[in-house]
């Protein structure tokens, strides 16, 4: 019966977390149903059927399985149980066991049969010794033997949690999370043998004190807490942040640009675009500004990895957008070579399948450089952590008119703030600056933007 394995959804994925059985235990599928909704690090996908048959599950909804483990079967449903799942499953009875027993005497130096060896040929024949009862089986001590997932191993580590002294609640008996969490916590676990009673101690000593209760849960001076389970987007945001803040040694840059043109410009495509047109935003125009300039700017657009450079022929600019309770960053790809109306239409297309949850981890992958913009919130400078292996990040601030000279006179006019950050491994000050130089010019001058 083929195997469906937990497959690989993103180039940084390592495990999945089934969510979701789109497909009932014993249904018919065919080639391109929808099976299965798989949370990877980065997004939630549909993973579909790739062939026809009837569909064994093996991994239920909530299990985190490594990349290649088996989650379910998709056969003709016949085989050796009558394609019965429950029966497919149990597992057979041993044959008895057979003690065979000699039916000739002993009147040589052995048994016919091996049975028994005889000393001398004098010797009296014994009957044949009862077979030893089967000693009951026991659990392998070594934490590798153990069936768990790769997360389970992981907070057993952390935690120092034998997992030969757990029962899983997985597929098969496999250990998973939910498992190593409740041994680790206060109190029996669910599922682990219970300890084995305490030695009596000898009559001169004293007798030991009962063990004190476990103390209540009290109020705190922060109030009553609550502890919140992160989602693997969010573990894997924590854990590339900290790598990024722990590995990269970054330097930052900020400047000012002056948007007086590109305001005239947006309200000139305003009053040109139809009504239900997407006008490019402010934000549209950074990212096509980012991407022409990177093109003149090969190590903004290259990555520092393993000891050597890698640079870049496409330029795909990253665009930071809020999610459910994370951070995603969508990808705008060849930015560089699309017209400023169709980075605004893709743009919108992407943050609204973010929040909708229907972005796919191909549209997240594959970003050169990334612009976060917190502008909208009223923030008018902040310093953006790196996405690594990525050169560099552009935070940019909130637009604002305020008092500026020009020509010796105090006029009224249109400010953004931007701050680049950049790995000092791959891009150097100066280059920096040129890369900074170049956008800032971009945007002071919209029309290049066409070009």
């Amino acid at each position: 019966m083929p195997d469906v394995v937990m497959p690989r959804l993103s180039d940084s994925m390592e495990e999945g977390t089934i969510l979701k059985w789109l497909k009932a235990e014993g249904d018919d599928v065919a080639r391109g149903d929808e099976l299965v909704e798989i949370e990877t690090d980065k997004a939630t996908m549909t993973y579909e059927a790739d062939q026809d048959g009837v569909l064994r599950i093996l991994a239920s909804e909530g299990a985190t399985l490594a990349i290649g483990e088996v989650i379910a079967h998709i056969g003709d449903g016949t085989g050796p149980n009558g394609g019965d799942p429950a029966a497919a499953a149990a597992p057979a009875e041993p044959p008895p066991v057979e003690v065979e027993e000699p039916d000739t005497p002993l009147d040589g130096p052995a048994g016919e049969r091996g049975a028994a060896t005889a000393t001398t040929q004098d010797a009296p024949v014994q009957p044949a010794p009862p077979a030893p009862p089967t000693p009951a089986p026991v659990a392998a001590a070594p934490d590798e033997r153990v069936k768990a997932s790769p997360v389970a191993r992981r907070i057993a580590r952390e935690h120092g949690v034998d997992l030969a002294g757990l029962s899983g609640s997985g597929p098969g008996g496999r250990i998973v999370k939910a498992d190593v969490e409740a041994a680790s916590a206060p109190g029996e676990a669910p599922g682990a043998p219970p300890p084995p009673p305490a030695p009596a101690a000898p009559p001169s000593a004293a007798p030991t004190p009962p063990a004190a209760p476990a103390p209540a849960d009290v109020a705190t001076a922060k109030g009553e807490v609550r502890v919140q389970e992160l989602s693997r987007t969010q573990q894997v945001i924590a854990r590339r942040m900290a790598e990024a803040k722990a590995t990269v040694p970054e330097f930052t840059l900020q400047a000012e640009i002056d948007m007086d043109a590109a305001v005239r410009a947006r309200e000139e495509l305003k009053g040109l675009a139809g009504e239900d047109a997407a006008v490019p935003s402010y934000n549209d125009m950074v990212v096509k500004a980012c991407a022409l300039a990177l093109r003149e700017s090969p190590r903004a657009n290259g990555a520092y990895r393993d000891g050597h450079w890698e640079l870049y022929s496409r330029v795909n600019v990253g665009v930071d957008v809020a999610g459910r309770e994370s951070l995603v960053v969508p990808v705008v790809f060849d930015a560089d070579s699309k017209a400023l109306g169709e980075i605004a239409r893709e743009t919108r297309a992407l943050a609204a399948r973010v929040r909708d949850g229907s972005i796919t981890p191909p549209e997240l992958s594959g970003g050169t450089f990334t612009v976060s913009n917190l502008g909208m919130y009223g923030v008018s400078n902040f310093t953006a952590v790196i996405n690594p292996p990525q050169a560099a990040i552009l935070a940019v601030g909130a637009l604002v008119q305020r008092p500026v000279v020009r020509d010796g006179a105090v006029v009224p006019g249109h400010v953004m703030p931007v701050t680049l950050a950049c790995d000092h491994r791959i891009l150097y000050g100066a280059e920096a600056a040129e890369f900074l130089g170049r956008l800032r010019a971009l945007l002071e001058h919209p029309a290049a933007l066409a070009l």
